[in-house]
């Protein structure tokens, strides 16, 4: 059965030029300091939020957003570098398995040095715009591959499909994420407010991969187990969310996701399963993006007012890991300002398309940490907010409704 969204009659239709990774690009520096005219007081904040990081860290450039963890072993560093090569330096073609449809050709891409995305490389997810399953999966859902082979044609949006466009996030610090328990995470969470202070975080749950080994202490309900990474937090671990890009992203099938994005039939694996484990250890093994000026007054100010204008009620600055396969990063205190949940954020930021439990309005907590040098990876302009809609810190604020508007208040009265 082919995939609905797919024209195989059409001959020789050439996608747009593919943006291929550039190694140098984690090379990059920071651009010029945030300039802002408003009062010292807004200034302070600002600094604030694109120094937010992590205490922990090795000895490397500051002005550098990936580097790997300090501590690694010699085995370990050898895992790194291998799935380094294959996240930064493979570029998949027809003659290795790219497509025939899909949205880049490799992983670096859309997170040039290990950084943002920006719009050029953009994902559309589309088919379901109320929590439960999407009824485009096996359709060609829940994401678009634009691009194609030649001899082929990228899909369409289908009319009047429910959609949204996602930036691909940094991907520094993720081990961390990835070592946080699930108690941590239900610990922040309020589904109904009852603390009245307006913010009702609770997590995105949906069923797990049967090749996700879950961890020891993980919360399984009914409904699904709780997810961490994605934009609607709908990847329970690091090896569903590669695995799942690898297909829907390069149109590469492994052991994990072996359908086919373009045909829908099952296809021995294009990507082998030591490469998989290897951008996974990859992942797990980039340092915590650098913090600086940390002792600056301006930052220590802002940090200050961080919390008392409300923006720390969902962006929690402290979080403590829990065990991990890779001791370096188990029991640490880290600051990536995320507290890993959904929160609704009203019809500022409502695309209507969602993705399980999650409700079209409700988005994960991004980490703050690395923004501050977010621009070095997006051709020196930001790109903010799940979409790319806001070039400024002030900007992606002000489209803060929901459970978020409270903050956005506080923030514009300063």
């Amino acid at each position: 059965m082919n995939n609905p969204l797919h024209h195989r009659e059409m001959q020789h239709q050439h996608s747009p030029p593919i943006l291929r990774n550039q190694r140098q690009m984690s090379t990059y520096t920071s651009h010029s300091p945030l300039r802002s005219t408003a009062s010292t007081a807004l200034a302070a904040l600002a600094l604030l939020v694109v120094t937010a990081c992590n205490s922990v860290q090795p000895e490397q450039p500051d002005d550098v957003l990936d580097g790997v963890i300090p501590g690694l072993t010699q085995t370990q560093n050898r895992m790194h570098v291998a799935g380094d090569e294959a996240f930064n330096d493979e570029v998949f073609t027809a003659e290795n398995g790219l497509g025939p449809v899909f949205v880049t050709s490799s992983c670096g891409a859309c997170h040039p040095g290990d950084g943002r995305g920006h719009p050029s490389t953009a994902l559309i997810r589309f088919g379901q715009s109320t929590p439960g399953a999407n009824p485009w999966i096996g359709r060609g859902g829940p994401q678009l591959q634009q691009h194609a082979l030649p001899g082929f044609r990228g899909e369409i949006l289908p009319v009047g499909v429910p959609h949204s466009t996602f930036l691909a996030p940094i991907v520094t610090g993720l081990g961390y994420l990835d070592a946080v328990s699930d108690a941590t995470i239900l610990e922040y969470a309020d589904e109904f407010d009852s603390n009245g202070d307006g913010i009702s975080g609770r997590p995105n749950r949906l069923p797990p991969p049967p090749y996700v080994q879950l961890r020891p202490d993980s919360d399984v309900q009914p409904q699904g187990v709780i997810g961490r990474f994605g934009r609607k937090a709908s990847a329970v671990d690091l090896l569903h969310q590669t695995a799942v890009a690898y297909n829907q992203d390069i149109g590469i099938t492994s052991e994990f996701e072996p359908i086919d994005a373009h045909t829908l039939l099952t296809t021995d694996p294009e990507v082998s399963t030591a490469t998989i484990n290897a951008v996974v250890f990859y992942l797990r093994t980039l340092r915590i993006p650098p913090r600086r000026n940390s002792s600056a007054p301006s930052v220590l100010r802002g940090e200050q007012l961080f919390t008392t204008v409300g923006c720390a009620s969902c962006h929690r600055p402290t979080m403590v890991t829990s065990t991990s396969t890779i001791p370096q990063v188990a029991h640490q205190t880290i600051h990536p300002y995320t507290d890993l949940l959904l929160h609704d954020m009203g019809p500022e930021l409502d695309d209507g398309y969602t993705e399980h439990d999650a409700a079209s309005s409700e988005w994960r907590t991004t980490p703050l940490w690395g923004l501050g040098l977010s621009a070095s990876s997006q051709g020196g302009r930001l790109f903010l907010l799940h979409d790319g809609r806001a070039h400024s810190l002030e900007e992606a604020i002000d489209y803060h409704g929901g459970e978020g508007a409270m903050a956005r208040s506080r923030y514009r009265a300063l």
